[in-house]
């Protein structure tokens, strides 16, 4: 027994003096933690100022029913419960109940309100008992953070979200997740919390120990006016063509700014909402509207010129064993390179770039990459999608890839790609990368801010910059996009209809469409590009690029016109003219000298000559309009009241 006693006494040094630090670390541990405390991210505005995307505190309120002496809780209960049952409409007696039983029961964290907002807060930890705080009355605060979107679902997908998956990886989407670890997240901050049973925590004080600091804003270029326009616009479409998909961009022209941009997926209840940035994310055949891209290169290499005739035959011609139709019955027969483009002759365009380019395929993809058609626009959003253009050498590359190509087949873009590029026309040939942020705000006070950036200066000759604009314009003047115009507001575009999962073996009994139209507005000095795409619209319907997307792109440039007109403004109105101060000095010098005396008016505007000698009290006869030539009473005579004048003027 003394044995045993001392290697007690041993176990027990050993414990309190050699491993003490250790053990008492491992009961901190499990009984006092570091909980983080998030920090609230940054919001995100429009390029109005209009919130986007903003983070709400929510609180879960809680009370430790073992803090208070009883003699505070008996004093306090009744009116605490009864400010609860005002708060929640829930009896009063309901509260009471569960209240008290927490206290027989050793409860330090019943739960009595979750989720609630910042006013409601201070309601009610400023109820009976609660006011008392952490220490006395039991209150327990815990709060979080929700994402909230003013907007709704508008442009959701663009404006994008950062989360963490079961895994712990996160995922981001949008411009909330692209812009989220620089700049919106913030730096989370700390507090200690104590364990009270039952995997149960709560805070050891009413404070943090570190505050969280918040994120900074970041300020977008959507706008949300025209943003709204362009969502409406293509969600009325979708819907009456019972379309897969679809997405819309409007551009800035000058600038690149995105000021709208909307991606709408079906659910299989029939409605549409932001489910994928398919603007940004999804590469496909871009079909007719890559058309431009194959005259632009042959213009360019001046191995035609839009005068060139093409002999689109009957509307049926063979390439390599295959043959390629246009979808005008009977075809267009020999038409010039210009009108091939405006009436979308896909054997008009392989024609002409397999006569030029079949020796030499490399010039022709040359010329594309030249203009950077081969590369991601290299967006902050995650997810752009990659151009996919096929070269010899390639699996996918045959005598007829480069045909193909020719018409937007064998080669794939993104909707946001293919608009840069139309944007450029419409620029005069300088290409500006599409932008989505302007600037980085805390508060007042600017962090960083964005500018446009060009990729490309010029990406051809003014001459087939002309050309193109001039037949881009005709498109809807008198090709295929005649459906569209209007002779009160001017629009230059092209448009596109493409196969798509043509190599399924059922599609010839389902037949499936990719439906666009590219281009700009107004079409003398274009303000704003935009680009609409809807996939597999029914076919009962219509498919074709002027019935589906056309009236979309035709209806966002009239309502954003509509709604947001453009307007010059006088920079000042104190215009410099020598000439004409020199002629209002005679004028005012006749004016103020010659009460009696008739004055020489010789020289002057007859409209000035008339307004002096009738306030003069003379009867003034013109003949003639202009400058005056003659004056029928000389200069210098005495003059009587309501005498006549003859003056003569040309």
């Amino acid at each position: 027994m003394f044995i045993f006693a001392l290697a007690v006494i041993f176990k027990l040094l050993s414990i309190q003096f050699l491993q003490g630090d250790k053990y008492r670390s491992l009961a901190e541990e499990r009984t006092i933690k570091n909980v983080v405390i998030p920090a609230n991210r940054g919001n995100v505005y429009s390029a109005n100022g209009n919130l986007l995307a903003t983070s709400i505190p929510k609180y879960d309120i809680r009370i430790d029913a073992m803090t208070p002496s009883s003699t505070t809780f008996e004093k306090y209960l009744k009116p605490l419960c009864d400010s609860l049952s005002a708060f929640s409409g829930k009896p009063s007696s309901y509260y009471e109940r569960s209240i008290r039983k927490a206290r027989a029961n050793k409860n330090r964290y019943l739960l009595l309100s979750r989720n609630i907002g910042y006013s409601e807060y201070i309601r009610v930890r400023n109820f009976p008992l609660l006011n008392q705080g952490a220490f006395k009355g039991g209150l327990i605060v815990e709060q979080n953070t929700k994402r909230e979107h003013p907007m709704g679902g508008i442009a959701q997908r663009s404006i994008g979200y950062e989360r963490s998956d079961e895994d712990g990886n996160v995922t981001r989407a949008g411009l909330d997740g692209a812009f989220g670890t620089k700049y919106l997240r913030g730096k989370d901050g700390h507090r200690l919390k104590q364990r009270i049973g039952k995997g149960q925590w709560k805070p050891i004080a009413d404070y943090n120990q570190v505050e969280p600091k918040d994120g900074y804003d970041i300020y977008t270029t959507i706008s949300v006016n025209i943003q709204d326009i362009a969502h409406h616009a293509l969600l009325q479409q979708l819907e009456y063509y019972e379309a897969e998909h679809g997405c819309v961009v409007v551009m800035e022209v000058a600038t690149g700014e995105v000021r709208a941009i909307s991606n709408l997926g079906r659910t299989e209840k029939g409605t549409y909402y932001e489910k994928l940035n398919y603007a940004v994310g999804e590469s496909h055949e871009p079909g007719s509207t890559f058309k431009v891209m194959s005259l632009m290169a042959a213009l360019e290499d001046k191995v035609i010129d839009t005068s060139t005739i093409v002999d689109t035959k009957r509307g049926r011609k063979m390439f390599y064993g295959r043959y390629l139709t246009d979808s005008h019955r009977g075809g267009y027969g020999k038409i010039s390179a210009a009108r091939a483009l405006e009436v979308s002759s896909n054997i008009g365009l392989a024609t002409i770039i397999d006569d030029n380019y079949a020796n030499s395929p490399e010039k022709f993809l040359n010329r594309l990459k030249s203009w950077k058609l081969d590369q991601p626009l290299g967006l902050p959003i995650i997810g752009e999608g990659m151009p996919v253009i096929y070269a010899p050498g390639h699996k996918n590359w045959s005598k007829n890839a480069l045909p193909s190509m020719s018409y937007g087949y064998n080669l794939e873009l993104t909707p946001l790609q293919t608009l840069t590029f139309y944007n450029a026309i419409a620029n005069n040939g300088v290409m500006v990368k599409p932008r989505f942020i302007r600037e980085v705000k805390e508060l007042d006070r600017q962090i960083e801010s964005f500018d446009r950036e060009i990729m490309n200066n010029k990406i051809c000759s003014d001459k087939t910059l002309k050309e193109i604009q001039a037949i881009l314009k005709n498109v809807v003047v008198r090709g295929t996009g005649k459906s569209l115009y209007s002779p009160y507001f001017s629009i230059a575009g092209k448009t596109g209809t493409a196969k798509t999962e043509y190599w399924m073996p059922d599609w010839e009994k389902n037949r499936r469409y990719v439906s666009s139209f590219a281009g700009y507005f107004p079409a003398e000095n274009p303000k704003y590009s935009c680009i609409v795409v809807i996939h597999k619209p029914s076919v009962v319907k219509g498919y074709y690029g002027a019935d589906v997307t056309g009236p979309v792109f035709k209806r966002i440039a009239q309502k954003i016109f509509t709604d947001t007109p453009l307007i010059d403004e006088v920079e000042s109105l104190e215009i410099q003219h020598a000439a004409i101060d020199k002629e209002y000095e005679r004028y005012y010098d006749i004016s103020e000298k010659h009460k009696t005396i008739m004055p020489n008016v010789v020289g002057l505007p007859t409209m000035d000559a008339v307004a002096i000698l009738e306030n003069m009290g003379l009867k003034v006869r013109t003949q003639g309009v202009g400058e005056v030539k003659s004056q029928s009473i000389t200069k210098g005579d005495k003059i009587k009241r309501n005498q006549t004048v003859i003056i003569n003027a040309s």
